[in-house]
């Protein structure tokens, strides 16, 4: 896990496989250098095929900025997980991450592309779903 410049919005990638997260994460930091703050989570406990709220939550709180985070997942458990972990994190820093509705690899690059130009929660995650069918 990485972390970056919070001011900027967060980026968290959440894969049920830990090579897809963190190569996702890696090919984004790449694009946007450290100006963005950046996580993942990938694997269940045990490290195999799986998701994790406790990893999640953990990858959320490492990128975590106050301009707020962005979560992308690549299937429903990922999502479902997502969703706990930001239920764990607790108001009021809940309402400050979004899962976004947006493909995983294109929408996490897109989305940190925004972010590291200093848009808002509410513009990176807009323009990481318009690349949704």
């Amino acid at each position: 896990m990485t972390t970056g410049n919070a001011a900027n919005v967060g980026i968290v990638i959440v894969s049920h496989s830990p090579l897809v997260a963190r190569g996702i994460a890696d090919m984004v930091r790449q694009m946007v250098g450290d100006c963005v703050p950046l996580a993942w989570s990938g694997g269940n406990v045990r490290g195999e095929l799986g998701t994790d709220a406790g990893g999640i939550l953990r990858a959320i709180e490492a990128a975590w900025s106050d301009a707020g985070v962005a979560v992308f997942v690549d299937l429903g458990g990922a999502e479902t997980n997502s969703e706990m972990a930001i239920e764990m994190l607790g108001a009021p820093r809940s309402a400050l991450v979004a899962i976004c509705n947006a493909p995983l690899v294109e929408g996490a690059v897109i989305a940190a592309a925004e972010a590291s130009g200093g848009a808002s929660l509410a513009k990176v995650v807009a323009t990481a779903e318009e690349l949704s069918p």
